[in-house]
């Protein structure tokens, strides 16, 4: 097969001549028919490429660009009827490889699949060794084997504070707010009034032996969230 697809588009017409399409093509595909289950299914398989819609119902396109690009930097095709150039500069700014408009050739649209797989592909070949994160003070995180160690000892976490440990990681120096870690580790879509993410950075901060008031990994941002500062010297 030449790669797996993952459409997210409510509009079942167009899903079932993209999907339709590949399929001839040799690629394996999955269609999600909204931004929430899209956003789930690209966290439960691995995707070389999505094929993404704007206007979704339960979560806009824009936002499952957003978070999809916390996690990973799979090629995203934003494809569209919203032909604002607006539109198009805020879905390649948060981070949509590229942008096309309904309607679409099928041959342009394989074309740009086909040449973003492959980029893509070169890439994850090229940094496929680097999977063992190493850091000042003694942080060691191997992505793979979801593991974690300090100064060589291994820690034991459960896995939503690996996850939110890795997702920090992954994007040091950005400041997440609650809501946007809840979205991305616990798969829900609003944290108001919920503590969960406050106790898991509190219990994962333990762990690691993270001093709060001098934080060497895990800095809170008051008023927003918390950021990893960690220095990466690996």
């Amino acid at each position: 097969m030449k790669g797996n697809i993952l459409i997210v588009e409510d509009d079942i017409e167009i899903a079932t001549i993209i999907k339709d399409h590949f399929k001839r093509e040799k690629y394996n595909v999955n269609w999600a028919s909204s931004g929430k289950e899209g956003l789930e299914d690209f966290k439960q398989n691995s995707y070389d490429l999505i094929i993404l819609d704007i206007m979704l119902p339960e979560m806009n396109g824009f936002d499952v660009c957003k978070n999809v690009r916390l996690l990973s930097n799979i090629p995203i095709i934003i494809l569209s009827a919203k032909k604002d150039e607006f539109d198009k500069v805020k879905g390649l700014k948060i981070g949509a490889d590229d942008y096309m408009v309904k309607p679409f050739s099928l041959l342009e649209l394989e074309a740009r699949v086909e040449n973003a797989i492959n980029r893509y592909k070169r890439g994850r070949n090229i940094n496929i060794d680097n999977e063992k994160w190493y850091y000042k003070d003694g942080l060691t995180i191997i992505k793979d084997e979801m593991r974690v160690l300090i100064n060589e000892e291994e820690v034991e976490l459960t896995a939503k504070e690996f996850n939110l440990l890795l997702l920090l990681a992954q994007n040091e120096q950005y400041a997440f707010r609650k809501s946007e870690l809840y979205e991305n580790v616990w798969n829900e879509m609003n944290c108001e009034g919920n503590n969960t993410v406050t106790v898991h950075i509190k219990e994962l901060r333990q762990k690691i032996k993270e001093d709060v008031k001098n934080p060497k990994y895990i800095q809170t941002v008051w008023g927003v969230g918390y950021k990893f500062i960690g220095e990466r010297i690996l």
